[in-house]
């Protein structure tokens, strides 16, 4: 069970995971031990699921940003796995959610520019088996991007 205490933790943790334990203790008002605890608690329960570092993808040479549907030509088990496999094995594709309506996925997809993404897609996303029809939609800018829960 999550309490407040836990929560105020996520928290801090989500704005900044490279606080110490220490730092995090005299925030939420309780000693080092106990916040200890509940972080290993809360990492071994799967609450954490990890820690990571958030760059920025101009910086990185990943400035474009393309939120890609996709519907499936079969939508049997096996070929949804296998789908599913597939994705995941694409460094290029960050997220992929499985959504309702007329496309079966939501792809959202970091390239160095049109030229990479037009590679992507032609040559990679659209060769996968049992891909049907694509629609590719630009991200002109970011007006939010967020990875807090709470």
């Amino acid at each position: 069970m999550i309490d407040k205490k836990d929560m105020a933790i996520l928290r801090l943790l989500q704005q900044n995971a490279r606080y110490t334990v220490k730092e995090i203790a005299q925030q939420v008002h309780l000693s080092v031990t106990p916040v200890h605890e509940r972080i290993k608690r809360l990492e071994e329960s799967g609450v954490i699921r990890q820690y990571t570092a958030l760059l920025d993808p101009s910086k990185v040479n990943k400035s474009l940003t393309v939120i890609c549907y996709v519907s499936i030509k079969e939508h049997g088990k096996k070929a949804g796995e296998q789908f599913i496999k597939e994705i995941q094995a694409l460094p290029e594709v960050l997220e992929c959610y499985s959504i309702s309506g007329e496309f079966d996925f939501l792809l959202k997809v970091v390239c160095e520019d049109m030229n990479a993404y037009y590679d992507f897609h032609v040559n990679t996303l659209s060769e996968i088996k049992n891909v049907g029809h694509l629609q590719s939609i630009f991200v002109m800018g970011i007006i939010k991007n967020t990875h807090q829960l709470i």
